[in-house]
């Protein structure tokens, strides 16, 4: 597996979301025995959120790394309106206790609210002070949202990329390439299967002899600095993400899939899902 720094720690580039996990009590087994599928197959780095099913999916990872939490970059985000001086400590307590640990490796503010960001740096630093939280970082920040941050402290953001959505492109993804700040790209294969019934994708992908979900992770990790957290539950899927990092595009490819999912030629709202 390549990997890449990440809060001071050498990841791989392909980690593990979570999104929709712990929704369902009877799918509980089958996400817990991927996710250990996924870090024996080199996938260590799992991305949850208090969001995601209110808790249930840091409780779906919680049963997934009880014995290997030692393997495992464990990352979790806070809402924003858990954001203030108080409410960061208490949501990250509650994380923890869900995802039974003493430690998150990173710590996101899932995206801006009402609290002054100030506010939240604080909270943050004195949860890493106190050893909950190795480093912090955002999410579904756009270039002016870390400009006014301010603090070379934040050790990544987190947002959407992938060919359909790539906006990012114009500015924030050269912004963090040269502050040397890593992103972060969820929903890295698009959402609904649209974006893997492609034409052009499924074209690479038959060149290649790699699926199209392979081929988007390969499009997305053409670029330096940037790491992405598909879900999968499936236990192909697993084997298929996780062989996508030595998948390879050549200039053909990207120039096919720039012909089908054209690069910005001008700034664009940040997309959020």
């Amino acid at each position: 597996m390549r990997t890449t720094e990440l809060a001071g720690n050498q990841v791989p580039v392909i980690g593990q979301g979570t999104w929709h996990m712990g929704e369902q009590q009877s799918a509980r087994r089958r996400e817990v025995a991927a996710l250990q599928q996924g870090i024996e197959l080199g996938l260590q780095l799992i991305d949850t959120a208090e969001m995601y099913a209110e808790g249930g999916a840091e409780e779906v990872v919680g049963e997934a790394i009880q014995g290997r939490r030692e393997q495992v970059f464990l990352v979790s985000k806070v809402y924003p309106h858990n954001a203030s001086l108080r409410g960061v400590p208490a949501a990250c307590e509650r994380s923890l206790r869900r995802l039974g640990t003493d430690h998150l490796d990173l710590y996101l503010l899932h995206w801006r609210g009402e609290y002054p960001l100030a506010d939240t740096v604080e909270a943050f630093e004195r949860l890493r002070e106190q050893g909950k939280i190795r480093r912090w970082g955002v999410s579904n920040f756009d270039v002016d949202d870390l400009q006014e941050l301010q603090a070379p402290a934040c050790a990544t953001n987190q947002v959407l990329y992938n060919p359909e959505a790539r906006g990012i492109e114009f500015d924030l993804l050269p912004w963090q390439q040269q502050q040397g700040m890593p992103l972060m790209a969820y929903c890295p294969i698009g959402q609904a299967g649209r974006l893997l019934r492609n034409p052009a994708l499924l074209a690479v992908a038959e060149k290649h002899a790699a699926s199209a979900a392979q081929v988007a992770l390969a499009w997305a990790l053409r670029q330096p600095g940037v790491i992405v957290i598909p879900k999968a539950v499936d236990p192909l899927h697993l084997r298929q993400n996780a062989e996508a990092a030595a998948l390879r595009l050549d200039d053909a490819d990207l120039a096919q899939l720039d012909a089908a999912y054209p690069p910005p030629t001008r700034k664009r709202a940040l997309e959020m899902v």
